[in-house]
């Protein structure tokens, strides 16, 4: 498996519009939104679908066109998918009005979702059958990262299909990483979502301890952020942490399904896991004390719970690193 990045923020792959080519877009939901506006404000062609066609609309007033099924995506040269479960990616390829279920196809199929290898398996079947290239490309980022231009993308699948589509996927953030054939690219996005859950639990624990101490979350995260240990994540999560906003931009709900996803592929390729081992117990207790639905950031007031401690919001302006690129 080769690992290549193949683009960045500067390498002028905004103007792939010169290329003509028809795109397609499923799911515009807060994430596929974001990603849609970025490529109608480079000049290209999209048509949109949505299950609820209301959120579908902005968009349309940015030069989309609306399509009442996915179907009607079919002569489009490129399709992009946005979806947030498994079955979302395999009702919206199949099925009446699906994707495949006319007599045309698209060229390519660009899968963006976080789903399980064996859905993207599936999936990438029903289109080699019905003559269409699939390419696994799980996105890093939410929609504040994504309108920064600051979300990065794993892309996995046949090489010739990532070189087509690879400037359209460099419009929606700063960095493409092309990791190999197949649908391995999943197995990267999990690593990296198992990754960010160990990470927010170790920055709640850490904090809970400063402020046990005396030290006001504001200051511990700013020296944080200011030293080596500082990266854009802890910048991002600061405003959440500070001010205790936890108005989702990844639930909590969908952190624990994907440790779900990334504890099994670790079961099955026989890698022992005991740190996200832990943290999956500890966001499964998120959701079942009330954080269900809200940013996984919620999981300091776990910790701060088991302290003995009630926080509360600093009500204080501070930076999240990107509000300045937005």
């Amino acid at each position: 498996m080769g690992v290549e990045l193949v683009s960045g923020p500067d390498d002028g792959a905004m103007h792939a519009g010169d290329g003509k080519l028809s795109l397609g877009w499923i799911g515009t939901g807060r994430m596929g939104s974001a990603m849609v506006l970025r490529l109608l404000r480079a000049g290209e062609d999209v048509a949109v679908y949505n299950r609820t066609r209301a959120k579908t609309e902005p968009l349309v007033a940015e030069g989309a066109k609306a399509v009442d099924s996915p179907a009607e995506l079919a002569t489009r040269d490129i399709v992009f998918i946005c979806v947030a479960a498994s079955d979302d990616l395999l009702a919206v390829l199949g099925g009446e009005g699906g994707l495949l279920s006319g007599g045309a196809v698209p060229d390519i199929v660009v899968d963006c979702s976080t789903v399980s290898t064996e859905a993207s398996v599936e999936a990438r079947a029903r289109c080699d059958e019905h003559g269409a290239q699939f390419l696994a490309s799980p996105v890093s980022g939410n929609p504040k990262a994504v309108r920064a231009g600051r979300m990065t993308v794993a892309v996995s699948g046949p090489r010739t299909a990532f070189d087509r589509a690879q400037p359209y996927l460099a419009m929606l953030g700063q960095a493409v990483t092309y990791v190999g054939d197949g649908d391995v690219a999943r197995l990267v996005k999990l690593c990296h979502n198992l990754f960010l859950g160990m990470t927010i639990q170790s920055l709640a624990e850490v904090l809970v301890l400063a402020e046990k101490a005396g030290v006001a979350r504001s200051d511990f995260l700013d020296f944080l952020n200011s030293s080596v240990m500082g990266s854009a994540f802890s910048k991002y999560k600061t405003p959440a942490l500070v001010n205790l906003d936890f108005k989702p931009t990844f639930t909590t709900t969908l952190l624990r399904k994907d440790f779900d996803l990334g504890l099994n592929a670790a079961r099955s390729l026989q890698v022992p896991m005991p740190v996200a081992g832990l943290v999956y117990h500890l966001v499964q207790a998120g959701v079942g004390n009330g954080f269900a639905d809200s940013d996984f950031a919620a999981m300091i007031e776990l910790v701060a719970r088991g302290a003995g401690m009630e926080l509360v919001s600093e009500d204080k302006a501070v930076s999240d690193g990107l509000s300045d690129e937005t």
